[in-house]
Parts: C-alpha cells; sequence; structure tokens
C-alpha cells in the first residue's frame, strides 16, 4: 500500500498536507468512522481522496451541488485518477454503463446527488460493487436554505445505506458549520 505522502505527491504535485488534512486521512486509513470539521478553502477534497486512492475499491461521494461533482470529477481525470458522476441527465443506457464501471472496478470516485441515496434501485447497483468508503459532503446552513430541505433531509437517511451496503467507512467533511447546522447534526 502506497502511503498517503506518496499519493499526494504523486497526484497533487504537494510535499505536505494542510492542517488537519493528515489527521482525518489518519483516522480513515484506520479503519475509523472519521468526521471532519474544515473552513472552506481549507482542502477537504484531499481529504477523501488521498485515502480513496490508496484503499481498495470505489469510494461513492455525496453532495447535493451538481457543479462542484464536475469540477472534483474533471480535477480527478486531469490527474489521471478515473471517476464519474451520475446526475439527472444522463440517459437510462450511460448511467447503466457508469454502473456496470463502477461494478467492475473501472472507477476510484462515484459522484451522486443525496436523492440517489432514496432510489431503491440505486441502492441495489451499490450491493453490487466493491465499496470502500463513502464521503459525505454536508454543506452550511446558508446553502442548504438555498438548495432545500428535501435534499439535506436525504443526508439524515443515510443510515440505510451504509446497513443496506455494509460499508465499513463513512467520512463526513463539513464545510463551515454555523450554530443552526450543528443543531440539525447533534
Amino acid at each position: 500500500m502506497r502511503s498517503p505522502h506518496e499519493i499526494l505527491k504523486k497526484y497533487w504535485g504537494y510535499d505536505s498536507f494542510r492542517p488537519l488534512q493528515e489527521d482525518i486521512i489518519q483516522s480513515v486509513l484506520a479503519g475509523n468512522d472519521t468526521l471532519g470539521l474544515m473552513p472552506t478553502g481549507g482542502g477537504k477534497s484531499i481529504t477523501f481522496q488521498v485515502p480513496g486512492m490508496i484503499l481498495d475499491g470505489l469510494t461513492l461521494v455525496v453532495t447535493p451541488i451538481i457543479s462542484l461533482m464536475k469540477d472534483q470529477v474533471d480535477n480527478l481525470l486531469e490527474r489521471r485518477i478515473k471517476a464519474c458522476y451520475l446526475y439527472a441527465g444522463l440517459s437510462f443506457s450511460e448511467t447503466k454503463k457508469v454502473f456496470e464501471k463502477c461494478r467492475f472496478g473501472k472507477y476510484k470516485f462515484l459522484y451522486v446527488s443525496p436523492e440517489r441515496l432514496c432510489s431503491k434501485s440505486f441502492v441495489d447497483q451499490l450491493r453490487l460493487m466493491n465499496l470502500s468508503m463513502i464521503h459525505l459532503l454536508i454543506i452550511s446552513y446558508h446553502k442548504y436554505k438555498k438548495i432545500g430541505r428535501k435534499c439535506i433531509a436525504t443526508y439524515f437517511n443515510f443510515d440505510a445505506v451504509i446497513f443496506l451496503c455494509s460499508i465499513i467507512l463513512l467520512l463526513q467533511v463539513f464545510y463551515t458549520v454555523d450554530s443552526k447546522t450543528q443543531s440539525c447534526l447533534s
């Protein structure tokens, strides 16, 4: 197994991690469910992408922001890391191809919106994949108000997906969390 520092250098070109990144990564690699609280611009993506490259299997990334999915997948592809995302605009055949490639280990990262977690057919597909980790990106309350309560409420039904898929690792990395968001999480 490669070390986190080797992965960081090879794919991102950095010699060292930012504050908190390495602690979060080491916790994940030790097999712990991990909660990371990091400021905007703190390098949250590295905290799941580096372990995702080290662990066998696919990392499922759940985020409500489609533009973030696209940006992160494009960034990973530029680094020659196999990644994809599912969004409503894909045809049935395109979606089926993504599932097949995930099932056969052709991707390291699959990005989806929280609404996918409510789909029985999606959860059935997850059961067929070799998932190593789920990364759950929760956004701050002010963004929550803009994208809607239904989307965020999906996160709090997440236990069912973990149970159904027998996932070992769950990494939650939050954007800056205000008091209203903290009260929702407690």
